[in-house]
Formats: structure tokens, sequence, C-alpha cells
């Protein structure tokens, strides 16, 4: 074979074109949105809880933004939500603080470990705000304290789909999705996972409001939709919980 190539110069890496891992929103005088970050966020649940006002006094104090969760189908259960632009975060600052006292003493529910990132989908008029202001404003909002999340994964047929195929199943999901928010009784937070998740799972998903029935009732709804009948190879588990400790949401552009 060495000979077939004797006397020529091959050079893959002129071939190749780096691929544009921005996030991309609207169109806006004639410009694309664009962005080279986005927000990682990720949920770790724990068991044997035994004294939670401890575990909120070290988070007020912790220096970093979160959201603690009780957990409803265990009594002494709780979980944690972080996130930050950069996911070096979760292993030099969230870990050395979650192996020292108050939370050193919990027992880590590894099923329940989430972690993703926010992304645009081509026509957010602001970009900024839909991948960092946006899923903080929601799980920081004391009038939204319930949440349930969950990941998921869609089948590979759903990929192999024309985009014009896509669209109104895509459609038919955001629909519901939009009427649960505008009436107040669920808001979204998705994040993608591919390659983040033990499971391979390609979604992460935050329901969040402020009573937990319209929650369930809006993944109730999802289950009639075609995404979810046909094209989703596996959702959960779910983690339901409600908020015991939110950090002070201020603008974090202030």
């Amino acid at each position: 074979m060495s000979a077939a190539f004797s006397g020529r110069r091959c050079s893959f890496s002129s071939m190749a074109t780096p691929p544009d891992l921005r996030e991309k929103g609207a169109v806006r005088d004639g410009e694309r949105l664009t962005s080279d970050s986005r927000l990682f966020m990720q949920l770790l649940a724990f068991g044997d809880c035994k004294d939670e006002p401890e575990l909120v006094e070290a988070l007020a104090g912790a220096g970093f933004e979160s959201v603690l969760y009780e957990e409803v189908n265990d009594p002494r259960g709780v979980a944690l939500l972080t996130w930050n632009r950069d996911p070096r975060f979760f292993l030099e600052c969230l870990r050395p603080f979650l192996l020292a006292p108050p939370f050193s003493s919990l027992t880590p529910k590894p099923e329940y470990s989430m972690l993703g990132r926010t992304y645009a989908i081509g026509h957010e008029p602001d970009l900024d705000d839909w991948l960092f202001e946006k899923p903080r404003r929601t799980v920081l909002n004391p009038q939204w304290p319930w949440a349930v999340w969950y990941p998921l994964r869609r089948a590979g047929a759903f990929s192999a789909l024309a985009p014009e195929e896509q669209a109104p199943i895509l459609s038919e999901h955001g629909r519901i999705g939009h009427a649960f928010g505008e009436a107040d009784y669920a808001h979204d937070v998705r994040l993608a996972c591919f390659g983040l998740d033990k499971n391979d799972n390609d979604f992460v998903i935050g329901l969040i409001g402020s009573e937990l029935h319209p929650i369930s009732a809006c993944v109730q709804a999802m289950r009639r939709t075609q995404q979810t009948s046909r094209y989703i190879a596996s959702m959960g588990p779910f983690f339901v919980g409600k908020a015991l400790w939110q950090s002070p949401a201020a603008d974090s552009r202030s």
C-alpha cells in the first residue's frame, strides 16, 4: 500500500473545515447573533440528610449560586443544583465544597446525577438572556419552588428525519410548553447533555413551577405528542423536589 502513495504528499488537515461550535440566535441588523459560551448546569442528589439547616448555612456562604431541593420521594433526600459557564467550576470549586462537611456526611445518589449545557436553536432575539439569564431566573424564582428534573434520549429514527419532517413534530411539542408557560403553570429549562451523561442521554429537562400538579399535567400532555410517543427512546429517572433554599436572584451581568 505504501508504494501506491509513493511520491505523494497528503494533507488531511487542509481538507477539513473546523466545525462552528458557536451558539447562534436570531439575525439582528443583518448579523446573526452568536456566542462562544453557554451555561453548564448540574443536579446532584443525596440521601441520609439529617440536618437541612446546616446545608443551607453552608450554601449561603459558599460564594456560588445554587438551589437546594428537598426530595419528595425520600424523607432524607436532597438535591443540589449549581451552574457555571466554565465546567472546571464543578471540579475545582464544587467538588472540594462537597467533600467537606456538611455535605461530606451525605450519601450520593448517582442515579439522579444530571449535567447539561444551555443551547440555542437559531431564532433567539436575545441570545445572552436565553443562554445565561433565563435559566437562572427560572430556577431562582422564589414563586416557583417546585421542580421535576429528568434526562431523556431521542430514538435514532428522529435524527434520520429530514428537517422539514422534524419541524412540525418539534412545533407540536413546543406549543404545549408555551401554553403551560404562558399560563404560569410550568416553566422549562432545557439542556443538551450529549456525551455528558453515563446513560447516553441527549437532553436534561427541568420543569419548574409554583405547584406540583401543573408540572405533572405538563408531562402528561407531552406524552401525547409525536415526539414523545414515537421518537423518545427513554426518559428518567425523575427527580421531584421543592426548593428549600435558593440563592438571591441578582443579575449576573451587574
